[in-house]
């Protein structure tokens, strides 16, 4: 299936899911959760707080030599989004920083591939936040231990309840 047709088929509207692609075009689907939508939002913000300049953005599709995957958070600079723009149905190359957040429905195996198919794809960091909003940061050549980006990102993603 095209994402196209992904995108304006009827039945796939409005599911309470992550909706990808896998190299042969077949649907894939994740369950989103409350905390996972709280931190896309933290590191969206965090994010903007922190750039310069450039986008961020929520549930950014991009394609991959294996279909396309969607990174829970991105930031883009503006040379790139000079370059490819905004009105993408899915990026044909990744932004800069593409970020995944663990759920109970990932396994270790497919956050490596997810990070191996963005890099392939032209990301230059990985983020990944787990379940508890540790961050680690990776670059092609391996982990970081801040990211090169914005340095001043946490390396933990509080949720404080008042």
């Amino acid at each position: 299936m095209e994402w196209r047709e992904v995108l304006e088929h009827p039945s796939l509207k409005n599911l309470p899911f992550k909706i990808e692609t896998n190299k042969w075009g077949k649907i894939m689907m994740s369950p989103a959760s409350d905390l996972h939508g709280i931190y896309q939002s933290r590191i969206v913000r965090t994010i903007g707080r922190l750039a310069k300049e450039g986008e961020t953005a929520t549930e950014c599709p991009i394609q991959t030599s294996e279909g396309v995957r969607v990174a829970d958070v991105s930031w883009r600079s503006n040379a790139f989004l000079k370059k490819h723009g905004v009105r993408n149905l899915a990026l044909p190359q990744a932004p800069e920083v593409v970020v995944e957040i663990e759920s109970p429905s990932n396994c270790v195996a497919e956050l490596e591939e997810k990070k191996q198919l963005y890099f392939e794809a032209g990301a230059r960091e990985f983020w990944l936040c787990d379940e508890n909003g540790n961050m680690r940061f990776f670059n092609p050549q391996g982990e970081l231990k801040r990211s090169e980006f914005f340095g001043e990102f946490p390396v933990r993603i509080d949720i404080e309840v008042a």
